[in-house]
């Protein structure tokens, strides 16, 4: 496997819980804390050269994905936190089981409640507190309405399935070189139980 690209500054070094999965390609400085289970994904960027930034338990933070902080702030993905791809945290907590979509942005001192989804591209301004069990959407963003609880299982099974690439990645992730043709009979990866929530939604009517 590739070395991490981990740097200290200031004499304060990462901390990778061994459980978890950081992309080789992934930046780690200064005061960065990577908890058990999480997934850190390809060209993410944790900047913790002012702030801190905390990755609990369970939480993913995906590719292109961007954590920073005003000097003093903790930036937290709390317990089973879900980021999308491409999306920037700046010095706010991001609620338990909560997920933040593609693109999102969340300013400083904003506040993602338990539960929530925030859709991909929405921006979440500085301060604003969003409640728990709530769709937010837009520039800037706004609660949309409660999420159900087929909703929250979703993105719960979602969540599940990054805890198991972690698990996935550690096992069987390699670096290598690519073949010159596919192979008759190339196998795919099998992952039937995960499935886009709109094609949820149109199976179950």
């Amino acid at each position: 496997m590739t070395q991490l690209k981990v740097y200290a500054i200031d004499g304060i070094v990462p901390v990778v819980d061994p459980s978890a999965y950081v992309h080789p390609s992934a930046v780690l400085i200064g005061d960065v804390i990577v908890g058990p289970g999480c997934y850190v994904g390809p060209c993410a960027s944790l900047r913790g050269d002012f702030g801190r930034l905390i990755l609990e338990r369970g939480s993913n933070i995906q590719d292109t994905c961007v954590m920073h902080g005003f000097p003093g702030t903790d930036t937290v993905v709390e317990e089973d936190g879900h980021i999308g791809h491409g999306a920037v945290l700046h010095g706010c907590r991001i609620g338990r089981n909560a997920l933040v979509g593609m693109n999102a942005v969340i300013m400083d001192n904003a506040v993602i409640g338990e539960a929530s989804i925030v859709a991909a591209s929405a921006f979440v301004k500085a301060g604003v507190e969003i409640p728990p069990r709530v769709l937010v959407a837009g520039m800037p963003a706004k609660v949309i309405r409660p999420l159900s609880d087929e909703e929250i299982r979703w993105k719960s099974a979602g969540t599940a399935t990054y805890q198991d690439l972690s698990r996935r990645s550690l096992a069987t992730m390699q670096e290598t070189t690519p073949l010159v043709a596919v192979e008759p009979g190339r196998t795919r990866i099998h992952m039937p139980e995960v499935v886009p929530l709109v094609e949820l939604r149109r199976k179950e009517g």
